[in-house]
């Protein structure tokens, strides 16, 4: 569904992204792990063109998509949760999410099923973003970047500043959108035992290239453990 080929990317003199090339596929979460400072949300940014590649492509459902704008990519089914959320804090929990819906047509309704998901978002429809604990606001992020149905869901590190107990509750909506077999999820994340327990498949990057990969069911074989501890 997603497919990332020979990315180079630029920041002034700095190379930040070497050469880097992966498949998020259809039914599978792509995990993207490394260091602080490889270079990881510098490549979803350019996934999603809020930062412009330098040279390599990038394809969505075998259609070039480097040189369209965030808003035609959204359009096309690509969703992204920034790192930190990014909700509106002076918006309401609904206004959030019809914020996801912003290019569909007036009236389009917010689908009942990110209720269903996150419970806890229908009983706060009135209250404020900001006024969210950290783990409802991620809770809220992801459910406005699903409103539109994405076919890609691309995530940097959800769980950042986040309690267990809803942890575990984005993991077991990651993975049911996942084996639902209608979206490909990207994941980049820094708490390995989440990762581990979610990957399909796995990308460690290092110094903004790709140093391995692999399925995520071999993920502890492949020494991945060592190769992304801080």
């Amino acid at each position: 569904m997603l497919k990332i080929q020979n990315v180079n990317q630029y920041y002034g003199g700095s190379h930040i992204l070497r050469d880097v090339s992966l498949e998020a596929d259809i039914g599978k979460v792509t995990v993207i792990l490394g260091r602080n400072g490889v270079g990881k949300t510098t490549l979803l940014k350019s996934m999603m063109g809020l930062v412009p590649i330098k040279s390599g492509s990038i394809e969505f459902d075998g259609k070039p998509i480097q040189k369209l704008t965030p808003y035609e990519r959204a359009r096309m089914g690509l969703g992204f949760v920034p790192q930190g959320r990014e909700i509106f804090a002076r918006l309401t929990v609904e206004e959030n999410l019809r914020m996801g819906l912003a290019y569909k047509s007036a009236g389009t309704p917010i689908p009942s099923e990110l209720f269903d998901l996150f419970p806890v978002l229908k009983q706060m429809l009135n209250r404020r973003g900001g006024d969210l604990s950290g783990g409802q606001q991620q809770q809220l992020a992801i459910a406005r970047a699903l409103a539109a149905g994405p076919k890609v869901l691309i995530l940097d590190e959800p769980t950042e500043g986040i309690q267990p107990s809803i942890i575990k509750d984005i993991g077991r909506v990651i993975r049911m959108l996942a084996d639902r077999g209608t979206m490909a999820i990207v994941l980049v994340e820094q708490y390995y035992d989440f990762a581990q327990e979610l990957a399909d498949q796995y990308v460690v990057m290092e110094r903004g290239a790709v140093l391995a990969r692999g399925m995520g069911q071999n993920m502890e074989i492949d020494g991945v453990r060592g190769l992304v501890a801080i």
